[in-house]
């Protein structure tokens, strides 16, 4: 009797809110790529056509590259919705976007969104790598706000979940979403991302991955209609103004039943038990993504994070000292002199703050996002921004010195001085020398592909000897003649991806692999090859972080949140210590035994080798 009972029960808890309703599925429209306007105006008014549509979601990659034409044309087009619409952007919303994502919330209004319906629960989050590669991510200040969501979601609620990714280790915190939605009574998640229907299941939840909008090879795109009943949701494909088909999906609407008995994969920890001897001094979590290097002045650190906050630690413990609010995410990592701390936002500023307190000293108010990182040399610093600009400003006050306009693409990643001449990328395509004292072109290089995929922007270059040495997306080791930007050599033996370093001597570059090695390239005018090769063991790998020597040792961050140190003579690894799950920055190393480490997750941490 107490078996039926308890079946009685839970029938009626789901029948309770069981409502029938229809409302547009639709995901990776890609405005900025061939004919996704045009798919998507007959998508809009395909849904137009279809009063029984009570809203629409759309699951993220709205645009092709995140620029702001591309922003203002989708948001023209879906704008002539009759019926609400909610939004997120994906990947390539906020992986390559010349505002670090501040642009597609300042036309939309918002990343993420909750909304309830008919008895049921919508909750949609942000995702997407942050404007470099990485693993797709679920930010920080998403988790955090969906925790608050959640808390205050009535236990039977059923929700329903959207996100671009699917939920699973496509995502470096996956189960921080599916822990969280498995306490409740979630009844499916939709997604996008791999522009095919397709039907998964993520650790006992129900999960539909909707096509893109885009035509591709046919004459025409699609997207899915969503039909709600009492005790079941079915999922449909529908080309504009052509007949629904019978659905391809369904999943049954029911009180969901946490599976606890199953263990499901998650991160590893047992590196940390290996090297026992390395010790977190102190952890401090900020509540938004950190996608940049820390700075250090004497006993202060400082950081920005992907809500504009500028945070200031006591280097000692890990308590915060202040902090400064922007108006824009940043992605700029700060630099710092005992006076002051400067760095750029998304809100289109460079700051500089006294390092000891957080006041502003000045601002320089720029055309668009200032998503690069700055480097001093005497008494100015140099700086590039997404307006096209990349600027020399007097550190005491902030005047501008010199400006270099006409840069093809947005400054992102950190600048070289050398030899006169300050070197950078772009997302346009080429790597910059400008001469340091009139901002005037000495030389710009680029690789010769077209697309932009594959620009310098991340590359941090390194030189000694009159040589220039980067590795861009193209997987080539190439070396430039400081002089006039000529190349000397290429060599795409060991796929090097961004990540490189020189060594103390300037008698090596470091290059990190995609797939377990770090290799060492003796410098030269000619092509030396590969000089070794070295197993670290971090498996597969794509994170833009520079290889940093110090008192005889190599550190260096992974994708999973792994920091690595060996020694570049005896080709050993000295210690690992894994953080947490996603990316970790380029890391600050103090001296041979002490490390100032950020992850994207948000996570700004002291590392101490009591051994080594």
């Amino acid at each position: 009797m107490k078996k039926i009972i308890v079946i009685a029960f839970l029938f009626f808890s789901t029948a309770a809110f069981a409502q029938s309703f229809k409302y547009a599925f639709v995901s990776d429209t890609h405005i900025g790529s061939a004919n996704a306007d045009e798919d998507l105006r007959r998508t809009v008014a395909d849904i137009n056509s279809q009063p029984e549509l009570e809203f629409t979601i759309i699951t993220g990659d709205i645009t092709e590259m995140g620029t702001n034409e591309e922003l203002k044309l989708a948001r023209e087009i879906l704008s002539g919705l009759k019926k609400p619409y909610y939004i997120m952007p994906g990947n390539h919303d906020t992986g390559w976007s010349e505002s670090g994502g501040v642009s597609f919330i300042k036309e939309f209004g918002y990343d993420k969104f909750t909304f309830d319906y008919k008895g049921y629960r919508f909750i949609g989050c942000a995702s997407g790598p942050y404007v470099r590669m990485s693993d797709g991510h679920i930010p920080r200040d998403a988790t955090v706000w969906l925790t608050d969501v959640l808390k205050k979601t009535p236990k039977e609620m059923p929700v329903i979940f959207a996100n671009h990714y699917p939920i699973d280790n496509s995502l470096d915190n996956w189960y921080e979403v599916t822990d969280r939605l498995k306490a409740k009574n979630i009844q499916y998640i939709i997604c996008g991302h791999g522009h095919n229907n397709h039907q998964y299941n993520f650790e006992g939840i129900p999960a539909t991955m909707g096509r893109s909008n885009l035509r591709a090879k046919d004459s025409i795109g699609g997207y899915n209609v969503v039909n709600m009943t009492k005790d079941t949701v079915y999922f449909s494909l529908k080309k504009p103004m052509q007949t629904l088909l019978p659905s391809w999906r369904k999943i049954p609407l029911k009180t969901f039943v946490h599976q606890s008995l199953k263990a499901y994969d998650r991160p590893n920890y047992d590196v940390n038990k290996k090297y026992a001897a390395v010790k977190e001094l102190w952890t401090y979590h900020s509540n938004a993504n950190v996608v940049n290097t820390p700075a250090y002045s004497d006993n202060v650190v400082v950081f920005g994070n992907s809500l504009g906050l500028i945070e200031a630690l006591n280097k000692s413990t890990g308590k915060r000292l202040w902090s400064y609010q922007t108006k824009g995410a940043i992605y700029s990592s700060p630099v710092a002199t005992k006076q002051v701390v400067i760095l750029g936002s998304g809100d289109g500023n460079i700051y500089a703050l006294n390092i000891a307190n957080g006041k502003l000293v000045w601002k320089v108010t720029t055309e668009h996002s200032v998503l690069g990182s700055p480097v001093i040399d005497g008494k100015t610093v140099f700086i590039g921004g997404s307006d096209h600009n990349f600027r020399a400003l007097d550190i005491k006050t902030g005047k501008v010195i010199w400006k270099h306009e006409g840069i093809e693409g947005a400054v992102v990643g950190k600048p070289l001085i050398y030899r006169g001449k300050v070197i950078f990328g772009s997302w346009g395509r080429h790597l910059y020398a400008l001469d340091l004292k009139t901002g005037s072109l000495a030389w710009k290089w680029n690789n010769g592909n077209m697309n932009r995929m594959f620009s310098p922007a991340m590359v941090t270059p390194v030189a000694t000897n009159g040589v220039v040495y980067i590795a861009a997306p193209d997987r080539f080791l190439t070396a430039i003649d400081v002089n006039n930007g000529q190349t000397l050599w290429r060599n795409k033996a060991a796929g090097v991806r961004e990540s490189i370093g020189l060594s103390a001597d300037s008698t090596t570059v470091y290059g990190k692999t995609m797939q377990d090695e770090i290799v060492g390239y003796t410098t030269q005018n000619a092509d030396p090859g590969v000089a070794w090769k070295f197993n670290v063991g971090f498996g597969y790998e794509h994170a833009p972080s520079q290889l940093i020597e110090m008192d005889g040792k190599v550190f260096f961050g992974t994708r999973n949140g792994v920091v690595y140190v060996f020694d570049p003579k005896t080709k050993q690894n000295l210690w690992a210590h894994k953080i947490d799950n996603s990316m970790v920055n380029t890391v600050n190393v103090i001296d041979g035994k002490t490390v100032l480490v950020s992850t994207m997750d948000g996570k700004v941490t002291l590392l101490k080798s009591i051994n080594n």
